[in-house]
Parts: structure tokens; sequence; C-alpha cells
């Protein structure tokens, strides 16, 4: 039946958005790039947003393994620097995306119970004690450097992806985004007169100034960012001053003072992050068994995050060939990471891909600006570590946002799928669901118990399951996968329904002509490093 009643002058108005394999709108992609100064001011962007990660993971491991202030500056400096040379390399050599390569929440899990573990019990003095754990977590990382490096070089997460369709895509890159959903708001609550603002701020100057101040030139959205982080920065300066927290309680004298951190006066001047600086790897079964398992998650989740930056960089869908490099190069960042001695392992940052929504500028080129600012502010301590010591509850309210474009990047995968399909609706439906609940159930579990749902005699079993089913995307796709292969697939009309027709013309590296222009390796590489 029509639904336009016969007024045929219309019926335009009533069609459907029509599918893009590549999304509209997007000022730069991954191949053109702003002015330099604009890029180099990018690239800034890009470095402020990912310490807060960066400093949030060194901040729980390092007290845990012993360390003080002194060690956390160096820690937070081997990872910054460790992450540019990772950076340079994903965005060079692997997926070639504008993809910022930093420090994983995921492999906390096992570093913790690496640190808290009983065969240190014996060591009195601190530094020592920190030393040694960071030891153990640096063997249990290059024993899972080769498991990633295997699964991706060797083209196992090729085959995967060539099988992966559009309705399985949409839960893993929605809970890659979704999933990180304790560090926005439940973070934020913990200091709301610094945190709301900010996150007031963000969306003010990102969605609201642009349209009341006509020009020309995009300034108040692309660097949305940058004022808000001046801005509240500022703020917090002048309540900590002034004295609001003189009388607190200590988790909000930790939450919401700019004087805290301890970081500016324990890091150096200069000093250049060698491998094996903290002594040579020690080697248990068990912890590398944990720390795999970790590498396992930070793969689905690293996937996730890739398609999500795809689309905001304008790019096509990426060839299972690229999918599979880029985990290899994952693989290749957490060796560095064993043998430089982070304290945890490597995943492509979700916040930074969702900045490049925020912004529209996906290039490349603006990524690996910030690299080499993770580089030179690594080395030069005391500058980095000023920075570094950006109130975290302003890092909270800019997750909020940034966590949520990646999640919309998942619900865009929509397009390619039949929603009208009561297959669909199972699948997806059930997927989200099943991945938010089970992960929920096994952080509260931990956060009651003091371990999780599972726990046996094995340490490492523990930390397996903990790790695995307490990350959304992962349980997700999990779900959406097995049930997408098995649900009906001998009917014709599945490969319509979960959207595989729209992506088949780019399983193949050379089947269209706009991959080779995204995705290819630099200097004329691929005559030696062909993609399949």
């Amino acid at each position: 039946m029509a639904a336009g009643g016969g007024n045929d002058g219309k019926s335009d108005d009533f069609q459907p958005f029509p599918v893009k394999d590549q999304l509209p709108g997007v000022d730069f992609c991954v191949c053109t790039s702003p002015s330099w100064p604009e890029s180099i001011l990018h690239g800034f962007q890009h470095y402020l947003l990912m310490l807060g990660t960066t400093v949030i993971v060194s901040s729980t491991i390092v007290p845990l393994m012993g360390g003080g202030n002194t060690e956390k500056a160096e820690v937070i400096n081997t990872l910054l620097f460790v992450s540019g040379l990772n950076t340079l390399l994903q965005t060079f050599f692997g997926t070639r995306l504008p993809v910022v390569i930093g420090g994983s929440y995921v492999f906390i899990i096992p570093t913790v119970s690496i640190a808290l573990s009983s065969r240190y019990s014996f060591l009195t003095d601190p530094n020592e004690r920190f030393k040694e754990s960071m030891r153990d977590v640096q063997g249990a990382l290059i024993v899972a450097s080769f498991f990633t490096m295997t699964i991706g070089f060797f083209g196992f997460w090729r085959v995967f992806a060539r099988i992966f369709s559009p309705l399985a895509a949409v839960p893993l890159v929605i809970l890659t985004g979704l999933g990180l959903y304790s560090h926005g708001f439940p973070q934020l609550a913990r200091c709301i007169e610094v945190r709301l603002p900010a996150l007031i701020a963000v969306i003010f100057f990102s969605q609201y100034i642009p349209h009341l101040i006509k020009s020309n030139r995009a300034i108040f959205d692309r660097f949305a960012i940058l004022f808000s982080i001046v801005v509240i920065w500022v703020y917090a300066e002048i309540l900590t001053a002034a004295g609001a927290y003189d009388n607190s309680v200590s988790k909000a004298q930790f939450s919401c003072r700019t004087d805290r951190s301890g970081l500016t006066s324990a890091a150096s001047w200069i000093r250049v992050p060698y491998p094996l600086q903290w002594g040579r790897p020690s080697f248990h079964a068990g912890d590398a068994v944990s720390v795999i398992a970790a590498s396992f998650v930070a793969i689905i989740e690293s996937t996730g995050t890739f398609i999500a930056a795809s689309r905001y960089a304008s790019a096509t869908p990426i060839p299972p060939s690229v999918h599979s490099r880029g985990v290899g190069w994952l693989g290749v960042a957490i060796l560095l990471n064993g043998l430089f001695g982070t304290g945890t392992g490597s995943t492509a940052s979700v916040e930074n891909a969702g900045l490049l929504g925020l912004t529209r500028v996906g290039s490349r080129r603006v990524v690996q600006i910030s690299a080499l600012f993770m580089l030179f502010l690594s080395v030069f301590g005391k500058f980095g570590a000023i920075l570094a010591s950006i109130p975290l509850p302003i890092v909270a309210a800019l997750y909020c946002v940034l966590f949520a474009y990646v999640a919309s990047a998942g619900l865009g995968l929509l397009q390619f799928c039949n929603v009208n399909s009561f297959r669909t609706k199972f699948i997806l439906g059930f997927s989200l669901f099943i991945g938010l609940s089970i992960s929920q159930y096994f952080n509260e579990y931990l956060l009651v118990s003091g371990h999780g749902p599972v726990h046996t005699q094995s340490t490492w079993f523990n930390n397996v399951m903990q790790t695995i089913f307490s990350s959304p995307a992962t349980v997700a796709i999990m779900v959406a996968f097995f049930l997408d292969c098995t649900h009906s697939y001998w009917h014709d009309s599945v490969r319509l329904d979960n959207g595989s027709h729209w992506w088949e013309k780019f399983r193949s590296f050379n089947a269209d002509t706009r991959t080779e222009n995204f995705y290819s390796l630099p200097a004329n590489l691929n005559r030696f490093f062909p993609s399949f």
C-alpha cells in the first residue's frame, strides 16, 4: 500500500535514507588532512584525551605493586612512550586507520592478581616488591604478545572476519562504547561540582556554539575538548585554591582537588624509557594464561574500535586481511609493553575513536602527530606530568560524550541489516542484553565478594573467566556471532537480513578501488606483504 495516499509529487519524502558504505559529512577522511597548524592542534587534543586512561590505569596498578609517586610517574611516562611507538606502527603498518594504541583497562584484572600474589609476602622493601611484580607482569605480557601476533599475522583473525556480518558487528561496536559506561557518569558523580560543568561545557562547545556563531571555519566543534579542558581546569583550580575542599572527606579530596596527583614533583626532567628498565622479565605459566585471556578481549574490543574509526574516518569497510594485519601489530604493541614494562597491555583507544566523530576529522596524519606528542612529552617528564595532572573529573565528563559516539557508530551499521526481520531483532536484542547483563553480574559479584563468581582453587582459571565475562563487547560478539552462524542459516534470506551482501565486495582487498587508497601499506610495501 502506498504510504503517500496518492500524492505523487511528494513521494520522495517517504523514501528511506540510502545505505552508505562511507559515512558522509566527514570533513577530513583517512587520506586527507587539515592545514599543518590545525593538524598539530588536533594531534595535541588526541594526546590530551589519551592521557586520562594512561593515568587511571597506572594509578590503579602501581600502588598495588608497591610503587610510590616516583614509580607511578615513571610508569606513566613509559606507557606514554610505548603508546606513541605503537600508534605510529599501527597507523603506518597495521590497519592504517587513525586509531591511538594506548593502555588498556582489560589487563587490570590479571595485573592486579599478580600484584597481590602471596609470592611477594616475604619482600619488605616496597621498591623491590614493585620491581619483582613488574617483572612478572612483563613476562606474562611477552608470552601473550606471541598469542596475539599468531592470531593476526598467521591469518586466523582474517578467517573470522570473512564470515563476520554487519549484524554481528552491531552489538560489538555498540558495547565497545557502552561497555565502558562505568568510567563515565558513575565517575562523574564523585565530584559533581566539577564534572557536571565539564560535561555541559563539552556539549555546549561542540553542539550548540557552532550553530549560534556562524563562521566559515569550524573552531568550537573541532576543538571542543581543548576549550572544555582549559575552562574547567581553571574553574577546578579556583575551587581548590579557594579552600572548597579543605574540610572535605578524603574521597572528595582525591576526586576534586587539582593538587593531589603528585606527578609533577615526582617526574624527572628528562628520562628516556628503555627496554628491561625494571630488570629481566620472569615467567609464570598461570600469569601468562591470564594475560592471554586479556589479550583475547583486547583483540575483540580493538576490532570494535577499528570498525568505529573506519566509519568516522569515512573509509570503506575494513577488509578481513587488514583486520588481521591490525591484530598482528596489536601483538607487537603488547610485546613492546612487556619489554619496556608498562604494567598493562595495549588496545585501540575507544575515546580517541569517539573524538574522530566529535570533530569529523578522521585524518591519519593527525593521529600520527599525537603519537609524536606522546614520545616527546614522555621523555621530558616534567612537562608531560603537568598535562597528566589534568583533574580526572574532567576526563570522566569527556568520556560520557566520546564513548557515546562509538556506540552510535555501531547503531549506524544497522543500515546494512533488515531491521524488520524477527531473526535480526532476536539476535540484536538478545546479544545486547546478555552482553550487558552477564558482564554486570561478574563485575558486581567481584565488587561485593572480592572475587568473581568463578572461584576455584586455580587462580589463573578464575582470572580467565573474570576477564572474558566482565567485558560486555566480548560476551556480546560471542553470542551474536554464534547465533548469526547457526540460527536459520540455511534460509536464503539470511544473507540479506544480516547485511553480508553489502560487505561482500570488501571481502577481498582488491575488489574495490577505494580499498587500496585507504589501507595500502606505505612505500609500496604491499609487494612484500600482500593482503588477501
